[in-house]
């Protein structure tokens, strides 16, 4: 086809070609406005998500004594909470089930909450033992009610399911490390005393209750010293 034809061509159809020429065009705007769309919803959902908080809980046995055990609190999220509320209930187990929350509301947080509570921020609730009644409270589930909002404004109400039954089965091999290299200091600190005071002398000792009762005694102090530091 020569020059002349597709001029003539062209000149002939040149309303035609201007209606089409207009649809691509339109269909164009209408693409991009659309991808324009939903780039502006995804980045919000991106600036949101940066700035929106979440609060875990869970429940976790101390690992130096796994019958131990205290709520575990931890804003997961990218952004922090503000005025969090914990509301703790009894699902099933009755009264047992009531002395874990008692016990875990002795940490003065899960009574009148957090004002702030910044993103990768953790907290412990107080411990319980799980060797008192733990038939019992082996088959305690719990609800915490969570209430808190982000630094936009936005508001949350969550749920956490404490089962207690997720921790049967759970043991332990060995002594844990951190019991371990504490009483180990504690009688190295001990052994050097007694030899710096001239007291130190070979003897032989029987382990009676007392000694028992002075273990528990020690770890009890050991917990209540680590429970503080958390």
């Amino acid at each position: 086809m020569s020059t002349s034809e597709v001029l003539y061509f062209l000149n002939k159809n040149s309303g035609a070609l201007t209606v089409l020429f207009t649809a691509v065009v339109t269909l164009s705007t209408v693409v991009y406005s659309i991808l324009t769309g939903k780039l502006v919803s995804e980045t919000t959902k991106m600036r949101q998500v940066q700035t929106e908080p979440k609060i875990e809980i869970t429940i976790k046995p101390f690992d130096f004594a796994i019958n131990i055990v205290r709520l575990h609190v931890r804003n997961i999220g990218l952004g922090p909470a503000i005025n969090i509320k914990f509301n703790l209930k009894v699902i099933s187990g009755g009264q047992i089930a009531q002395t874990l929350i008692d016990d875990f509301t002795k940490a003065n947080f899960l009574k009148i909450g957090l004002k702030y509570f910044g993103p990768g921020q953790e907290r412990f609730s107080h411990y319980s033992q799980m060797t008192q009644h733990y038939n019992d409270k082996i088959e305690s589930v719990l609800v915490i009610e969570i209430s808190y909002q982000s630094t936009t404004g936005v508001k949350y109400i969550e749920q956490s399911i404490i089962d207690m039954s997720e921790l049967k089965g759970t043991y332990q091999l060995g002594t844990p490390n951190l019991y371990s290299i504490a009483k180990s200091l504690e009688k190295i600190q001990q052994d050097i005393s007694h030899i710096t005071s001239g007291h130190k002398k070979i003897s032989t000792h029987i382990y009676t209750s007392e000694d028992r009762q002075k273990e528990k005694e020690d770890l009890r102090a050991f917990i209540e010293k680590k429970s503080g530091h958390s």
